[in-house]
């Protein structure tokens, strides 16, 4: 065998191994969890949801997706607290982490109204 046909050979058997790897799921760089999507509607002064409680765990990317009728501030009291601007417009996203297991209250400013509490475990 010629050493041109056994280096293509060597590099064939190495993508395939890559190839395999990628696809049995072992990929390090990938989060542990899918990101937490709440969905929130301000509408002539109601909240939905509101006073829920909503699990997340530590690290995890949480998305505050925001239709609304009237401007407001969100508030996420977490370690460091988050603060958004909410405008009167659909379709509106926030999001955030929370670095530390614990209860963090989402309450909308304005209209004092707890969204959500979210347990954040590890």
């Amino acid at each position: 065998m010629t050493r041109r046909r056994l280096r293509f050979g060597l590099l064939t058997v190495a993508a395939g191994s890559l190839l395999v790897g990628c696809a049995s799921g072992e990929r390090t760089n990938e989060p542990a969890s899918a990101a937490l999507i709440i969905d929130i509607r301000i509408a002539n002064g109601a909240v939905s949801p509101a006073n829920t409680r909503t699990e997340a765990e530590v690290g995890q990317r949480i998305v505050l997706r925001v239709d609304s009728d009237t401007t407001d501030e969100l508030h996420v009291h977490s370690a460091p607290a988050h603060t958004f601007s909410v405008a009167a417009a659909s379709g509106q996203e926030f999001g955030f982490t929370v670095t530390v297991p614990s209860q963090v209250a989402v309450e909308l400013h304005h209209l004092g109204r707890t969204v959500t509490t979210l347990l954040v475990r590890q």
